[in-house]
């Protein structure tokens, strides 16, 4: 089934059913790539994007990788999670979004890693035939406390997204902070030609402006800040082929309070 063979993630997008001349553009949907995979609810609207995180490295040596990353977004409109186990597709495409970028990774030592990344991207509204100019830049550091047992990685991101609409040239940005840690259990297992270990994560997001989610069907919300728990499967190699593979399958919950969020995983957590 594609959902399961390429990368599962859900965002608020628009819904079809909404009166496009008191709804000229929802353009939100340009920031999918960032905001993360998971099954969006806000003020009952739900909707489906699925990431494929194409991307492979251009030059690796022993204290750097540099990357071209190539992840396009494909958003369902009227679809949710409960679609999913009945194995119903989506009858078409409502929006996309390909953001091709460049991003470099510092492997300062044994362990901090540093990275950092920009993107240029297109997006296109195929209910209203609109679309966008995508721009996304940021900074991290990765850190692997010594603690061998159990592994911890602390995460601190910077990042800024942004976008330009044909409708108007409305534009809408914005930009967060985002810090947490990974952890194992203690736990290995051997499957196959494969070492699985069991790992756990929590992180904080905080927005320095207001995230809007739309929902054309009732009120817009705004979120500052989201708090994240969540469990992973991570692999001791990459498991895929061609362009796509992954070491971490997992699942995860985030909210603000209002905004609930259910996160389907196939990448670093966070």
């Amino acid at each position: 089934m594609l959902f399961a063979a390429l990368f599962i993630s859900f965002f608020i997008i628009p819904s079809s059913n909404a009166d496009e001349a008191n709804n000229p553009d929802l353009s939100h949907y340009a920031f999918a790539n960032y905001i993360g995979s998971g099954i969006y609810r806000a003020s009952g609207q739900k909707a489906a994007v699925v990431n494929i995180p194409f991307a492979f490295e251009i030059e690796e040596s022993e204290d750097h990788i540099l990357t071209l990353r190539l992840p396009i977004s494909l958003g369902f409109f009227d679809y949710s999670f409960n679609d999913l186990p009945e194995g119903q597709l989506p009858d078409g495409v409502g929006t996309m979004t390909i953001t091709p970028g460049i991003e470099y990774k510092w492997l300062y030592d044994e362990q901090l890693t540093l990275e950092s990344y920009l993107d240029l991207g297109y997006g296109h509204n195929f209910s209203n035939s609109s679309n966008v100019g995508i721009v996304s830049t940021g900074i991290s550091a990765l850190y692997e406390l010594e603690e061998p047992k159990y592994s911890p990685v602390w995460v601190n991101r910077i990042y800024y997204a942004g976008y330009k609409s044909s409708i108007n040239d409305s534009s809408e940005s914005y930009s967060v902070l985002q810090s947490g840690i990974d952890f194992g259990i203690g736990q290995h297992w051997d499957w196959g030609d494969y070492t699985v270990e069991p790992r756990l994560f929590v992180a904080g997001r905080w927005y320095f402006n207001k995230l809007k989610f739309i929902t054309p069907l009732d009120e817009d919300v705004q979120t500052s800040s989201t708090y994240e728990i969540g469990a992973t499967l991570a692999l001791s190699k990459p498991f895929g082929w061609g362009w796509f593979s992954t070491d971490r399958f997992g699942i995860s919950y985030q909210t603000d309070g209002e905004l609930q969020v259910w996160r389907l995983i196939f990448e670093f957590p966070m």
